[in-house]
């Protein structure tokens, strides 16, 4: 899935060590962009040191999730396991843009719209087949905003 992503240049509240900044991701249509790379972009412009990051997506019909960054097939399987738990033309009440709209609100809510990430010495805590991954769950491109924050020492 190819993804086009800008984000705003950050701001810091000196008082309380405080770096914010939107990343603004245009997906591809349902699937997985990794965000791994703008996150830790984001941290090495906000001089982060120790700390931790904070990521939220502001919407109701595409998330956030950490997972495995080697193999491919495990996004596509990821896919697959949130159609069948959440299928469409499934009888929902709401579908006023379409079949993919209540599916694509149960995954969300079954995925989670923000994660807290430790940063130690400037660098994400994460494992090592881990990446940073934003869920489109409906079938056309979207425009998606990702609020950033880092709280913590800079370098």
């Amino acid at each position: 899935m190819n993804a086009r992503a800008t984000r705003s240049a950050p701001s810091v509240v000196a008082a309380t060590n405080v770096v914010s900044s939107r990343l603004t991701v245009q997906t591809g249509g349902a699937g997985f962009s990794d965000i791994t790379g703008e996150v830790a972009k984001f941290l090495r412009e906000a001089r982060a040191g120790e700390g931790a990051v904070t990521l939220f997506i502001r919407h109701t019909s595409a998330s956030l999730t950490i997972q495995e960054n080697a193999d491919p097939t495990v996004l596509v399987d990821l896919m697959t396991a949130l159609d069948r738990a959440a299928p469409e033309n499934a009888g929902w009440r709401h579908d006023a843009e379409g079949p993919d709209d209540m599916p694509a609100h149960i995954k969300t809510m079954l995925t989670g719209t923000s994660l807290h990430i430790p940063v130690l010495d400037g660098a994400m805590a994460l494992g090592t087949w881990q990446g940073i991954y934003l869920i489109e769950h409906r079938a056309r491109p979207h425009r998606r905003e990702i609020v950033l924050q880092f709280i913590g020492a800079a370098k």
